[in-house]
This record gives C-alpha cells, structure tokens and sequence, in this order.
C-alpha cells in the first residue's frame, strides 16, 4: 500500500482544520439583545424570553438577551457593536444615532408608538392638576427615558412649568414601576412615567388607584423602536424586520409575545419620526 506523501497528509490536516473552524464559528455564532432598563431585571427578562425563542427560529441562529445596567449603556453597547439589536426609547435612539453619526437605523416600532403617552400620577390630594406640583417633590424614571424624563419635562415647560425652579425637588427613580413606588410611598408628591406601564399596573392591580391617581395625560408622541446598526447586513435587517410584522395576535405564539411587548401587532418605522423628539431633546439642552 503507497503512503499518503507528507505534504499530502498536511493538506488534509490543513484543510479539515479550515472545515472545524469554520462549523464551529458557525455553530457559536449568536446575535445578540439588550433593551433599555426602564423595568425592573425580572420583568424586562420575562419579556425578552419568548421574543428571544421566536427570534431564533426565524433568523436560524442563537438569539441572546444581554441585560445592561442603564441607559447609557444600552446606547453604547448598539453603537460599538456589542450588540446587534436593541430596544429603544425615542430619546435613546436619538441618542444613539447621534453618538455614532447617523449609524442606528430604527427597523420596526409597536403600532401604539406611533402615538405614545406619558402620565402624571399623585397620592396627594391636594395635587388634582400640574400647577399643583409647584413647590412639591417630583420624581422623573432615567434621565434618558423619553416618556419618563424628555417629554414629561417639554409638556411641563409648555404648560409654563420649569422643574428645576417650580418644583421643590426633582428626583430620577431610574425605571417606571419605580416612580409608582415612589408616589404611592409617599416620598415624592408626584411622579411622570410611560401610559404602558401605568395601564398593566392598574391591570395588574398592582397599585390602588383609590390611592394612586392620574391627573394629566400628555399629548401623543413617537416613542420605543427596535434599532440595528447601519453595518448589520441588509438581508439580516429584512429578516428581523419580517420576523417582527409578521407577528400575529390570532396565534397562540404571536399572542403571547405581543401580550408580553404590549402591543396589538409591530410596524415599520424611520428616523425622520424621531425629529419631534430630538427638537424636544436639543431645546432642554438634553442632546
């Protein structure tokens, strides 16, 4: 029997090195997710769990969710690439499209973003309107937050309203089910935070509205988007794109995810809707 040459049995070493390395950067390959910590850890995880598992399946690779500590970081990680998509508030997108010139591109947004509201909630009886937080303590979610901090912050300054002068004190809670603790609490006479999040609460019944109350429901705005970066590759940005309008509330896996994103169905969305937010951004010297 001849003996394979050396330089043939290199070769073949070679080449099923090659074969290895490439299956095995094929096999570890996974796209990765954060979102905006505007919820607590707990309930942001048992959100993504379900959109992760579709996700999966439909892009044919391993999907992560990658929790991170603040805004901030939600808006570095997408800019340097850490992730491949991420979950947005209007204001962070801004953000984030301005950090890395121009680079984030908003894929899809929740049908109810196109007409997002914020909300001011009390547990003071004597607060029934704005006006009446003058001279109280007032408390914001993140200081990035758009329907926590940005846009609660510009309908105030159009009712006539500074924070930073008419309210005793302003605080920033960080998260929206945080500012609700806060007001029922008691430590602040006020608070401003995201329709959504209110509404499950008081679904949820996790807060006594005989306690807690509404006294002011802003104007509508364009707020949260899924966002990639511009060198994700365009049959990538299709598949996600795809993946997320064809979910649909009339099957069991599509209800529970949208349940979950507390949406009636996604929709495709731009940057130019985000310019209201940028103009509210740069005018309170945010941006």
């Amino acid at each position: 029997m001849n003996k394979p040459s050396p330089s043939r049995t290199v070769r073949a070493l070679l080449t099923c090195a090659v074969l290895g390395l490439s299956t095995l950067a094929h096999a570890q390959q996974v796209f990765r997710v954060t979102a905006i910590p505007d919820e607590s850890p707990t309930e942001l995880a048992r959100k993504a769990g379900p959109l992760m598992q579709y996700l999966e399946a439909r892009l044919g690779m391993k999907v992560e969710y990658i929790p991170v500590t603040d805004y901030a970081a939600s808006v570095e990680a997408l800019v340097n690439k850490k992730v491949d998509m991420a979950w947005f508030g209007g204001f962070t997108f801004v953000q984030a499209n301005a950090r890395s010139g121009g680079k984030i591109i908003p894929l899809v947004q929740r049908a109810e973003d196109e007409k997002f509201k914020s909300v001011f909630i009390t547990s003071d009886p004597a607060v029934k309107t704005l006006t009446d937080l003058k001279g109280k303590d007032v408390s914001f979610g993140s200081q990035s937050s758009t329907s926590g901090h940005l846009m609660p912050r510009s309908f105030l300054m159009e009712a006539g309203l500074d924070p930073d002068k008419d309210f005793r004190r302003v605080a920033y809670s960080g998260a929206h089910d945080a500012t609700i603790a806060a007001v029922a609490s008691g430590k602040v006479q006020g608070g401003a935070l995201n329709i959504s999040v209110w509404e499950k609460f008081v679904a949820d019944k996790k807060v006594d509205t005989t306690k807690v109350r509404v006294i002011y429901t802003t104007p509508p705005y364009f707020d949260y988007n899924w966002s990639v970066h511009a060198d994700m590759p365009a049959a990538t940005r299709q598949k996600l794109s795809d993946a997320f309008l064809a979910l649909n509330p009339a099957t069991p896996e599509g209800k529970q995810i949208l349940d979950l994103q507390r949406a009636s169905k996604f929709v495709p969305t731009k940057a130019e809707n985000y310019k209201g937010i940028e103009a509210a951004a740069r005018s309170g010297s945010l941006l």
